[in-house]
């Protein structure tokens, strides 16, 4: 069965494969995107949507809950993990997105195979950070499910600044890109909301406010029942990484299944690299009245 399902990753590899080296050929990558939008146009109608979403948040461990999700024999994945349509591609239109996914027959056929339908999900962080991303999920798929995965917002601060380091997007240290982050970030997200367009600026350096779960979250909720919310610490997951995997397939009404090995996703290795214990302490300071307010909203101690 792994097999089966490492095999169902392939077109995703080819198309990236194909699409990067069509792009050094202009008049060709033209003409490709033309077919294929009329192949989108012709053909989006008869594949389905996500059933779900794993909406965020970045440098929490969605890779590695993903890749465990789609090892399930009623999970088929789309094109790739993170498909962006509703924050930075939105303007490709419905049946671009609809083409992502399978077609509607194969959820026939998996249900006469398997005796259980198949789903599929779409899997980008960067969802939950975007104003005007829930209102338009509403509008497609009002009935989905979300998951949630929650890492202490320092280490998900300090990750996220180490893998800009690496990817040479960065240049401050972190001390000095955290008190500067107010700065880098002003007016972003609020230029996204009345725009709809991405804000890579604030996808980069936001650090900080990118940790503040609990407003995201309130904002999810007031459109979307608590109830379609599975929220899942990053530090269980891979603390029990089989107890958490099986919760999340009940929540998804698939039945349960193990996997042979679990492992980490696309972890990020950066060295030694540590906090500086002062910094530790003023951003525990600095978190823990948006952390007491989550915890308050969820009804749960995420011990940060």
């Amino acid at each position: 069965m792994n097999n089966m399902k490492s095999d169902t990753k392939k077109p995703a590899k080819i198309r990236r494969s194909i699409r990067g080296k069509l792009s050094k050929h202009q008049k060709i990558h033209t003409t490709a995107i033309y077919a294929h939008n009329i192949y989108c146009s012709l053909t989006g109608s008869l594949h389905s949507l996500p059933d779900f979403y794993i909406i965020g948040s970045a440098k929490c461990g969605t890779t590695s809950l993903y890749q465990y999700l789609i090892r399930h024999p009623s999970v088929n994945p789309g094109i790739g993990k993170e498909i962006h349509y509703f924050e930075e591609l939105y303007y490709r239109g419905e049946n671009w997105y609809r083409a992502c996914f399978p077609f509607k027959f194969q959820k026939l056929f998996s249900k006469l195979t398997h005796n259980e339908i198949m789903i599929s999900g779409d899997s980008t962080p960067r969802y939950i950070d975007h104003p005007l991303v829930p209102h338009r999920i509403n509008k497609l798929t009002p009935d989905a499910k979300f998951i949630v995965m929650l890492r202490n917002p320092i280490d998900r601060a300090f990750s996220h600044y180490n893998m800009n380091i690496k990817h040479k997007y960065e240049t401050l240290s972190f001390e000095d890109a955290i008190k500067n982050e107010p700065d880098r970030i002003k007016g972003e997200l609020d230029e996204m909301k009345k725009t709809g367009k991405v804000s890579f600026k604030y996808y980069l350096y936001a650090y900080l406010d990118r940790g503040i779960y609990v407003e995201r979250l309130k904002q999810w909720m007031k459109i979307f029942p608590k109830e379609n919310f599975l929220i899942i610490q990053s530090e269980d997951l891979f603390k029990n990484p089989s107890i958490y995997y099986n919760k999340t397939l009940e929540f998804l009404n698939l039945s349960k299944y193990e996997l042979h090995q679990y492992g980490t996703h696309m972890m990020g290795r950066y060295g030694e690299k540590q906090i500086e214990s002062k910094t530790r302490e003023k951003l525990e300071s600095f978190f823990k009245p948006h952390n007491d307010e989550l915890n308050l909203f969820l009804n749960r101690d995420f011990h940060w």
